[in-house]
């Protein structure tokens, strides 16, 4: 027995800033905000000072500096303690464009472009044209490493120009996304100098369970901005916004469920994110088998209290088996979970108890709806008239989305394969069918080709039975890549959805390969046309280029070392035809599949 010990993880064991010391944390408790909270609500453990010390760091911003990007994923709120923000308003109606918040717009080749890059590719790997880091857009840079930050360079005119509303201290916001997990819907950015408090979604999570005023705050405001938007995207409450040919009648009886599906709907999440490879570590351990390591969101035999419609996040499905259990199925943003048991009671006029369990896979967030007001909202406006008004019936067919698991379309093993590593969070995952590949490269080469003579993937990954899954960005539909970036180089396109790096304003700080689980970002040195590497200015290295002048917005985080980036597949974004690897495969052995659509990836894996 080894006499060597460590420590007991701590809750506070890596704090949120390194930085913030005590007399920072006396300055924030003696504020309004902070001196009217009754710290008696706090456990010995988990004190307020606590929370402020390890939870939250201060940040200074600057006139124009972008504080949050509509689109970008994140994991922390904002008090705004001095100063003033500007927050877009209608970011969905003629928005700010890709080029202002430090993005680079996504543009599509023409035929002839496509043709060229077949002869015309760089002789040496990852080149850059040099004249495209000077600034020219209408957002810079400025900082280095994790510490950089975009700005915009035009404020004037951008405020003019696009809709804003100022927001003025004390007051919060990014909130919503922090809790859960999902992307930010709308950009903010300093209007003149301003003092944040930036707080990570566990502390928010632990000041929203002791204090009410705070907690009842963030449950209006999503009431009022976030449930309705995400209630309309399920086909189980979509019925609620009326047609505008409806009658007074209908439109008011429909108002009335839809209020009383607001104000009782709770918001609720499961698991934690502390760290985003833990699920990786718990499957190389082999103690995925025991599930015990995953949160309960409801258990098998249990009577449905509620219909519970995944936010963000993986739900797995499973049920008891043998001295184990048995996943059936998964839930992605967007399913539900719950329906077919308080549908089947609603019918017979009796409770039906869950006849699965579900568990957060990591850490996802749900909506729940009670059961008396789903089957009065929802069960009683559809179903009483027949399912006939029902634009899918099967929503409501008993235990529809995991029966056509269990009847065997996909092989257990290799659903426990795709859930266990959370491959189902991918929306375009590179699957191989090892049977039919020849390893002929021609995936890799057509890659290539696509991308200046620099693949964006390798052709090697997690296997199981005949299937690998390659290490290609999956544009995951929780990308944890994008969450401390420091400038939002990293992002998803909003038109197409892919998560692409703008190579521009990437710093190099390697967070975003660091938090990928599935290794499907790499930090590459550019260099020139002759295939040197770049340095960064005012440095003297052999065989850096006489080019000071065109560099001078590339910060890095060590002066004397050449200049990195990170790359990644960008699922052939700016290419007509799509994926270039799937297009190039003779045998149609690779595909990219959106593994979150159970029933596409089924058709796939049985052909």
């Amino acid at each position: 027995m080894s006499d060597l010990q460590i420590s007991r993880p701590e809750r506070w064991g890596v704090p949120f800033a390194a930085d913030m010391h005590d007399d920072e944390v006396e300055r924030l408790m003696s504020i309004s905000l902070f001196s009217q909270i009754d710290q008696s609500k706090f456990s010995g453990k988990i004190p307020l000072s606590g929370i402020l010390k390890n939870d939250s760091r201060l940040l200074k911003c600057s006139h124009g500096e972008i504080i949050v990007r509509k689109g970008d994923w994140g994991n922390s709120a904002f008090f705004l303690l001095s100063g003033s923000v500007r927050v877009e308003i209608e970011p969905g109606r003629e928005g700010m464009p890709p080029e202002v918040l430090g993005r680079a717009p996504v543009k599509r080749k023409s035929f002839f472009e496509a043709l060229k890059q077949l002869w015309s590719r760089p002789r040496h790997t990852e080149v850059r044209n040099l004249s495209t880091y000077t600034s020219g857009s209408n957002a810079g840079i400025k900082g280095k490493g994790s510490d950089t930050r975009v700005f915009l360079q035009d404020f004037s005119r951008v405020v003019e120009r696009y809709k804003t509303t100022k927001m003025d201290a004390v007051e919060f916001f990014g909130e919503q996304s922090a809790l859960g997990r999902i992307e930010r819907t709308a950009t903010v950015f300093a209007d003149g100098e301003c003092e944040l408090l930036e707080i990570r979604w566990q502390g928010i999570r632990d000041l929203m369970s002791r204090v009410e005023w705070l907690r009842d705050r963030v449950d209006d405001r999503f009431r009022a901005y976030g449930l309705r938007a995400f209630l309309r995207t399920s086909p189980y409450f979509e019925h609620l916004e009326a047609d505008d040919d409806a009658t007074p009648e209908v439109k008011q009886r429909l108002e009335v469920l839809s209020t009383k599906v607001m104000k009782k709907a709770e918001f609720k999440s499961y698991g934690s994110y502390d760290k985003v490879d833990r699920f990786t570590k718990l499957v190389e351990a082999g103690n995925a088998t025991d599930l015990a390591h995953e949160s309960m969101i409801a258990q098998e035999g249990d009577y449905p209290y509620g219909v519970m419609l995944v936010r963000s996040g993986i739900v797995r499905v499973s049920h008891q088996y043998n001295n184990g259990h048995k996943t059936v199925s998964y839930l992605t943003p967007g399913q539900a979970f719950g329906v077919d048991e308080i549908t089947a009671g609603w019918r017979d006029g009796k409770p039906v108890h869950l006849q699965y369990s579900a568990r957060a896979v990591g850490y996802a967030t749900v909506i729940v709806i009670p059961t008396a007001v789903f089957e009065e909202a929802v069960l009683e406006e559809l179903l009483a008239g027949g399912v006939s008004k029902l634009s899918d019936p099967s929503l409501f067919s008993l235990q529809h989305e995991a029966a056509t698991t269990a009847t065997g379309e996909i092989d257990p093993g290799l659903l426990e394969f795709l859930v266990e590593r959370r491959l189902v969070n991918g929306t375009a995952t590179m699957l191989i069918d090892l049977d039919r590949c020849t390893r002929c490269d021609d995936c890799v080469r057509a890659c290539a080709a696509a991308h200046d003579n620099s693949p964006r993937f390798l052709r090697h990954g997690p296997i199981h039975d005949k299937y690998m899954v390659a290490n290609a960005c999956m544009h995951c539909a929780d990308p944890v890549c994008m969450i401390q970036c420091p400038t939002g180089a990293i992002h998803r396109n909003i038109q197409g959805g892919e998560v692409v790096i703008n190579d521009a304003t990437c710093v190099g700080c390697t967070a975003c390969a660091n938090n990928c689980p599935y290794d499907a970002i790499r930090m590459v040195q550019i260099r020139d046309p002759n295939g040197n590497p770049v340095y960064p200015t005012h440095t003297s290295q052999p065989g850096k280029m006489d080019t000071d002048e065109l560099l001078p917005i590339i910060p890095t985080m060590k002066e004397w070392e050449p200049i990195i980036k990170a790359t990644k597949c960008d699922l052939c974004a700016d290419q007509n035809t799509g994926p270039a690897c799937q297009n190039a495969c003779p045998h149609d052995a690779l595909v990219r599949l959106n593994l979150g659509d159970y029933k596409t990836a089924t058709d796939w894996l049985k052909t």
